[in-house]
């Protein structure tokens, strides 16, 4: 499993074409090989990250270079964002609990 934490700062005057390349982005990310999960949160000052992971270093290669995203990432540094961080992360333990399931897991 391959996690990417995504930092970022909108420009204000940038937001409405960036929601359509958004929603296009998460349309995409969705489609490929090895897409397990995307969710997007924002602060009230205004930070949002984003949480995607890919089942492999592979698949998360294979999403980061793709051309339409590639294209969307250019269209980031140059008009959508003040600022970005991205952060590739690999889990060294996970575990939870569901109710529904009545127990804790470990893996």
């Amino acid at each position: 499993m391959v996690i990417t934490l995504f930092r970022s700062r909108l420009r204000p005057e940038a937001r409405e074409e960036y929601e359509r390349w958004a929603g296009r982005m998460n349309q995409l990310a969705k489609a490929m090989p090895g897409f397990v999960s995307i969710k997007t949160f924002a602060a009230d000052d205004g930070e949002r990250i984003s949480i995607i992971e890919f089942e492999s270093e592979r698949a998360h290669g294979a999403w980061r270079d793709h051309p339409e995203h590639r294209e969307a990432q250019r269209l980031g540094r140059e008009r959508f964002y003040a600022e970005f961080q991205i952060q590739l992360c690999t889990p060294v333990r996970r575990y939870g609990f569901s109710r529904a399931a009545g127990q804790g897991r470990e893996d």
